[in-house]
């Protein structure tokens, strides 16, 4: 699994357009193959600011099936316009997973 991380500058006054924007973008990724999950969080002392996480198969899922895909282009068209600056994408694997019981903590 990996997990692409992306944090959203999303342009002041827009924040409302582009969580509309992002409700029908997520329909797109969400049918790429290799999609396991998507998170879109706010941030809470800059509201502005999206941090986007991602779950793929494989990097591959994403900077080539996604990337290089038709889907990939409406994406674009839905939300590009709205960061200033664009973002940067990077993408982690996992090292260590808590545990169950941890994770309750």
């Amino acid at each position: 699994m990996v997990l692409e991380h992306a944090l959203l500058d999303v342009k002041p006054g827009f924040e409302a357009d582009f969580e509309n924007a992002f409700s029908v973008a997520q329909t797109i990724i969400s049918k790429s193959p290799g999609f396991i999950s998507l998170r879109l969080v706010r941030g809470m002392e800059r509201p502005s600011t999206y941090l986007l996480l991602v779950e793929w198969e494989s990097l591959e899922d994403h900077t080539v099936g996604f990337r290089e895909s038709a889907r990939y282009g409406e994406w674009k068209e839905l939300l590009h316009h709205f960061y200033d600056p664009f973002p940067t994408v990077e993408h982690f694997v996992d090292v260590q997973r808590p545990t169950e019981a941890a994770s309750k903590h």
